[in-house]
């Protein structure tokens, strides 16, 4: 761990003050960065505390939820309004890590959290085009089990590890910003972006800029939601897949309905294809089977992972037909 400088903001204002420069890092609950500084993969300078943001869950005037980037993920799992609201944010939470874990870990960190791709934390040995750009990607011609089917690039295959992240896009959160040249909102599907030729960028957040909070949306008392997880143990393992829906039926037809993938993708995967073949048409187990294969057509396999396709399939499948009962 190379040595820094360690400062706590009393806001956001100062924070985005101090947090000019590149080498420069926010530090929430630190269950992430402090791992990536153990292992020299991130070196920053300074360090910059903002665990003394907003650590409120409150309503807003349209009926959703406001949720600040300092709340801890096993408070915003247990809160009563997400519990009976978003269900498919809760869920998801409490399938991420472990209770420890979720005590300490941010939401505003979560959401910047890196991927757990072997290669990326193999600093003596590997190439890593997200740690090292241009040294290459180690992981598309070696052990690629966990590796992404959708969104790939040349450069990149590594897949984001949150679990919270997909339900968020399923749901259509709003991220609220900070920095020095003001305040911004961003779509939560728009946050993280695809590998292309630099997947050393997991977001599109601006140098210096701070996630301040997370915005739900008001939803309906008949939408329904859910999200499962596939791992290769029960506990503490990071989604070979998992499915956030987000749905409202209306006199048997799909009258509403959001989806978004995980484990599949360098970014929670919105599953828009599913979507255009579910919206509006009425409930039978084909057509889930339909809006699944209608995703699927453009996943692209590495040698080790072609079993996920099976498995989108399935999950996909099954957690849309117990939200609608419209599987056998």
């Amino acid at each position: 761990m190379n040595p820094f400088e360690y400062v706590r903001a009393a806001d956001a204002a100062e924070a985005v003050r101090l947090g000019q420069g590149s080498t420069t890092a926010y530090l929430g609950g630190g269950t992430n960065l402090v791992d990536l500084m153990r292992e020299t993969i991130a070196r920053p300078d300074n360090l910059i505390d903002v665990t003394s943001l907003s650590a409120a869950i409150e309503e807003t005037e349209s009926g959703g939820l406001m949720i600040g980037s300092a709340v801890r993920n096993t408070a915003l799992a247990e809160h009563d309004m997400v519990r009976s609201r978003y269900p498919v944010l809760s869920r998801a939470i409490l399938a991420g890590a472990s209770a420890q874990i979720r005590n300490m870990a941010t939401v505003g960190g979560n959401l910047l959290q890196r991927t757990r791709c072997t290669y990326f934390y193999d600093t003596d040995g590997s190439s890593c085009n997200k740690r090292t750009p241009g040294s290459g990607c180690d992981a598309i011609e070696g052990f690629n089990r966990i590796h992404a089917i959708f969104g790939a690039s040349s450069a990149c295959v590594a897949t984001h590890p949150s679990d919270m992240c997909v339900a968020l896009t399923a749901l259509d959160a709003t991220v609220h910003l900070q920095s020095t040249d003001g305040v911004r909102t961003l779509p939560f599907a728009e946050l993280h972006r695809l590998p292309g030729d630099h997947p050393e960028f997991d977001t599109v957040l601006r140098p210096g800029e701070l996630i301040t909070a997370v915005e739900l949306p008001a939803l309906s008392s008949e939408v329904r939601s859910s999200y499962r997880k596939v791992r290769d143990r029960a506990s503490y393992a990071f989604a070979l897949v998992s499915v956030a829906a987000v749905l409202e039926v209306e006199d048997g037809h799909i009258k509403d309905v959001r989806i978004a993938l995980g484990g599949v993708a360098h970014k929670p995967w919105r599953a828009s294809k599913a979507e255009a073949v579910l919206l509006g048409r009425p409930l039978t187990e084909k057509i889930l089977q339909d809006a699944a294969s209608a995703e699927l057509s453009d996943a692209k396999p590495l040698r080790d992972n072609g079993f996920k396709i099976e498995l989108v399939n399935r999950t996909l499948v099954a957690v849309l037909g117990d939200l609608t009962g419209a599987t056998a």
